[in-house]
């Protein structure tokens, strides 16, 4: 059975999205089987990101409804070999309960390597739904007080979900803007405060958001260096992190 890993945050805006899709990216690139599942039921966006919009018929709420069966709301990305999404339910009302999501979760899994789930923000309905079904999290900040107080509300949450393998995602860091604002001392200080042992610094990159306009995937620029040294940890494989001066 593959690795079930939910990315959230607590905060929109941190990121989650653009997390799950270019983990996912760089799994698949390393020849592993990859499925993304989108639980934002109303908001989801993986599809537009990996380019699967046009393509798509059936969602997650069809295969809980029995409309469709798994094999036919499962959709590769273009973009890379071994890439796949479960769109989100278009309606907030179709969202799936915890319990039917652990079922499902449960009988797919074993045909992939990993299986990322794009938790909705907040701590909610939800979340509750997306985190029911995992074995750890990632969960995603940006350097600012308010994202680092939502990643502690998020932690405990997940604690109380069972879930104790917690790591820390720091996105859109800019090493510049980091000693100007004063939020925190250095970074240990960010982490301290979330209470969530550190697995990435994803820097602050235009040419990622211009890929994401452009409906490109990213080349090799910072950030999407990052997103692989980060599959990468997922797998259980030590690598450093390079000096954020550089960020």
């Amino acid at each position: 059975m593959g690795a079930v890993t939910v990315i959230t945050s607590g905060k929109g805006g941190a990121g989650k999205s653009t997390t799950t899709a270019h983990v996912g990216l760089a799994l698949a690139a390393r020849g592993r089987r990859v499925l993304l599942v989108d639980c934002d039921a109303g908001l989801g966006c993986l599809d537009l990101l990996l380019n699967i919009a046009q393509k798509q018929v059936f969602d997650l709420s069809d295969v809980v409804s029995g409309t469709a069966t798994p094999a036919q709301a499962i959709y590769p990305s273009s973009y890379q070999d071994g890439l796949y999404l479960m769109p989100a339910p278009f309606r907030e009302e179709d969202l799936v309960s915890p319990g039917i999501m652990r079922e499902l979760i449960g009988a797919i899994a074993c045909y992939f390597d990993h299986v990322l789930i794009d938790c909705p923000a907040g701590i909610g309905a939800g979340f509750r739904s997306a985190v029911s079904a995992a074995d750890r999290a990632l969960v995603v900040s940006t350097p600012d007080k308010v994202c680092t107080l939502a990643s502690f509300k998020t932690r405990a949450q997940l604690l109380e979900a069972g879930i104790t393998e917690q790591r820390l995602v720091i996105n859109r860091f800019s090493s510049s803007f980091f000693r100007k604002s004063g939020f925190f001392t250095d970074v240990d200080d960010l982490i301290d405060q979330t209470g969530i042992q550190l697995i990435a610094v994803i820097p602050e990159d235009v040419e990622l958001r211009a890929a994401a306009v452009r409906k490109l995937p990213p080349q090799k620029c910072p950030a999407a260096l990052a997103f692989a040294r980060l599959a990468m940890r997922l797998e259980g494989h030590e690598v450093p992190l390079p000096p954020l001066q550089k960020f």
